[in-house]
């Protein structure tokens, strides 16, 4: 027994894991998707706003001295970076500390510079708050994705971590038409609405805060860490409620594991775990947040720009357009999440990829041709988005299942924060440029890159992606405290054909 082993001494035989894979959608489920999921839709407000209100920060009266090239090259890049450096340093914590106490304290952390934000009078004020804004978001995406995919039974862990992760566009939707009175003149004054859009980010996370109070930590973090007996009263609570919102007594769970709990696990630990143990999962994850962060942060950064340089579309109208591909954006998850349990998750997540590869290839080629207009360009750019934003959620879903549960927040950051780094941190700075052109030809070439990288990892995903699809993630992947060649994971409890609903969908009239 390890050091870390011998911190806490004890070696237990629990059927936690089986018992919260074998639950049927219920009305508990749903208070988890709204407590932990909506954080997205504000990460959506907030990335679709700056985008779309870059035109009126840098024009006279704005109350700051900015041009549009800053603030959708090095705030985006500063926001992007912030979130990566928060991913990294909130992830390493959310497995040592816990899962909800950390995503208390990112959502506390992103409240207060947001509205910081909004009180920007100069530019390195703005691109501090920025970053910071950023820093919180980060830490969210390693600490909500990991509590999802632990109270999430096996068989909806798919569509309903990609649902979650898609809800980022009902945020862009709403961030559009914010952006649209936030831009009229004729009701709010040049220099405060932009502020307002900011000011309503902190108010919608401060609503959040509340509701997500009563979302429990998780059981099989708590298992892991020495307080089996908070895992077994949150878990017998939890059964509790959804035995008396079904009315009937739900099925044995079928399946143990024994473990030797520990109270933390080194960086060192964590790294080779990801690189040693599970190198072609680590080279899947890297090639798919690489793909999507490119085509996003790069990309959608920048799209208001085009409207109005390209195609001569009012600042205070691209509002409009981008509401209409945040709606595309969403139906993808939401219309293709099913598959992903049922179909699978290498056909679904490499289709989603190269599917919308070859689609950004085919509008890049027309924007080249000049065949496109502002209405026909958003048309194609919701063909793209509708699998590329499938695909990008898979890319959450993915690295938060493949690895063991000790490293699950670790892995997430980790991959999250080199792969958008790589595109997120570069792609706006390079986009913005390409796009200050006025060049049609540096936009083809912007587009090209991205189209070129999510086919790469789509072709990736085809050969390597794990079949995770309605198994319980300690037979995905063995805890690193399971007892050797004592681990008998509960994939009984995920198999088609149970009490738990099956591989298809939740019961009538409750589908996540």
């Amino acid at each position: 027994m390890s050091a870390a082993e011998a911190a806490t001494g004890r070696t237990i035989t629990t059927d936690i894991p089986a018992r919260l894979d074998r639950l049927p959608w219920s009305r508990w489920h749903w208070t988890i998707v709204i407590g932990l999921g909506t954080v997205w839709i504000l990460d959506g407000l907030e990335v679709t706003v700056v985008g779309n209100i870059a035109s009126r920060l840098s024009e006279p009266g704005s109350g700051l001295s900015i041009s549009s090239g800053q603030v959708t090259g090095i705030a985006a890049a500063l926001y992007v970076a912030g979130a990566c450096i928060g991913a990294l340093f909130w992830g390493r914590l959310t497995d040592r500390f816990g899962r909800k106490k950390l995503f208390m304290i990112t959502l506390a952390a992103y409240l207060a510079a947001t509205a910081l934000t909004a009180i920007s009078w100069t530019a390195w004020w703005f691109f501090l708050f920025r970053f910071l804004t950023g820093f919180g978001i980060g830490g969210e995406y390693a600490a909500i994705n990991s509590a999802i995919d632990e109270l999430i039974p096996a068989n909806y862990r798919g569509r309903v971590d990609l649902i979650i992760n898609g809800s980022f566009w009902l945020g862009a939707v709403g961030g559009s038409l914010l952006s649209i009175v936030a831009l009229n003149t004729d009701l709010l004054a040049e220099n405060l609405g932009w502020r307002l859009t900011f000011a309503l980010g902190a108010v919608l996370a401060s609503v959040i805060l509340l509701v997500r109070r009563h979302v429990p930590e998780s059981p099989r973090w708590l298992l892991i860490h020495g307080r089996d007996r908070e895992a077994e009263e949150i878990v017998t609570d939890i059964e509790r409620q959804v035995e008396e919102a079904k009315g009937e007594r739900l099925p044995a769970p079928e399946g143990e594991l024994e473990i030797h709990q520990r109270h933390s696990i080194s960086f060192m630990e964590i790294a080779s775990t990801i690189f040693r143990t599970y190198p072609k999962r680590a080279v899947l994850g890297f090639s798919l947040f690489i793909g999507q962060a490119f085509l996003y942060n790069a990309i959608t950064f920048g799209f208001g720009a085009i409207l109005t340089k390209f195609f001569d579309v009012p600042s205070d109208h691209t509002g409009y357009y981008f509401a209409v591909i945040a709606i595309g954006n969403f139906c993808g998850p939401l219309l293709l999440g099913r598959l992903f349990d049922t179909v699978g998750r290498r056909v679904m997540i490499s289709s989603t990829y190269l599917l919308s590869g070859v689609l950004l290839f085919i509008t890049a080629w027309l924007f080249g041709q000049g065949t496109l207009n502002a209405t026909t360009m958003t048309a194609c750019w919701c063909a793209v988005l509708f699998f590329a934003s499938a695909g990008a959620s898979s890319a959450y879903l993915t690295v938060s299942e493949i690895f063991p549960m000790e490293t699950r927040a670790m892995s997430i950051a980790f991959f999250y924060a080199l792969g958008t780094a790589a595109g997120g941190i570069s792609g706006p700075l390079l986009f913005a440029d390409l796009t200050s052109t006025g060049k049609t030809g540096d936009t083809v070439l912007a587009f090209s890159i991205g189209a070129a990288l999510m086919c790469a990892a789509g072709l990736v995903a085809a050969a390597l992606a794990v079949k995770a699809e309605r198994r319980s993630l300690e037979d995905i992947a063995r805890p690193l405290t399971a007892a050797a060649g004592k681990a008998k994971a509960a994939t009984k409890a995920a198999r088609p054909g149970t009490r738990s609903g099956g591989p298809t969908a939740p019961p009538a009239g409750s589908t996540p």
